[in-house]
């Protein structure tokens, strides 16, 4: 119970720092991405980010991990008491965590490629007749000027890239130790189970297995965020690339 409590800590923690830093880091790309001529990209984009991240990040810290708790609190009352028996309840809880984490992945990874896709061929149909435009109807500096938002533009791609590459690293940086630490955790519990199973009493070894498929889930809770977040920043990075590409 001891590890138990400090992985919720752990996994709580780790949670809000990546939400944390993606709403610092997500300001700074989209503004880099109007600098691209993803305007409307962008606008769209940016609220869907930043709502999913809060909405999905605080659902899990509110909702989620109480559950998770409940689940094991549950597994070890039905493992421990003759009379009352939870086990089915508990596992319930368990396997309806997993089932919302894999919802919230694909809507909030569908929603993004959607949206994305579609702003990102208007923003490079826009630009490029902006271009043509500049180019044809102001004289004598009209391609100049052109080319001259050319490089810019690229200026702009070439260090929002960066910026997106950084932001990978640190999420990266921030979820690494903490999925090492639960899977360690449920490796051992699991060869305790295995090694108890031999000499100790059946309850001890349900118990145990009980424990391990906690970390299993809080170690499932932050890979999931930490995967969704990873995914939405090299979107939104391949989106805005594709918008050039469109020009």
């Amino acid at each position: 119970m001891s590890s138990f409590s400090e992985m919720m800590v752990l996994t709580k923690e780790t949670i809000e720092n990546l939400v944390g830093f993606m709403n610092s880091l997500v300001p700074i790309m989209i503004t880099l991405m109007i600098t691209t001529g993803s305007i409307i990209t962008a606008n769209v984009i940016q609220p869907i980010i930043l709502f999913a991240i809060a909405f999905i990040g605080n659902f899990i810290i509110v909702f989620m991990l109480p559950f998770i708790m409940i689940s094991t609190v549950l597994g070890i009352v039905s493992n421990i008491s003759e009379k009352v028996q939870i086990g089915k309840l508990a596992k319930y809880f368990k396997s309806s965590t997993i089932w919302v984490l894999g919802v919230a992945l694909t809507i909030f990874v569908g929603i993004l490629s959607i949206e994305g896709t579609l702003t990102s061929s208007v923003d490079g149909i826009t630009a490029k007749a902006t271009k043509a435009a500049v180019s044809n109807f102001i004289p004598v500096v009209g391609k100049i000027l052109g080319d001259a938002v050319d490089t810019v533009i690229g200026c702009a791609a070439v260090l929002k890239n960066a910026v997106g590459i950084v932001g990978v690293l640190v999420i990266i940086g921030i979820c690494i130790l903490p999925i090492i630490k639960l899977t360690v955790l449920t490796i051992i519990y699991h060869l305790a189970t295995a090694v108890c199973e031999i000499i100790a009493d059946e309850k001890i070894v349900k118990l145990l297995e009980q424990m391990a498929s906690s970390f299993k889930i809080l170690l499932a809770v932050v890979f999931a965020i930490s995967t969704m977040l990873l995914i939405g920043t090299t979107l939104v990075v391949k989106i805005s690339n594709s918008g050039i590409m469109y020009r």
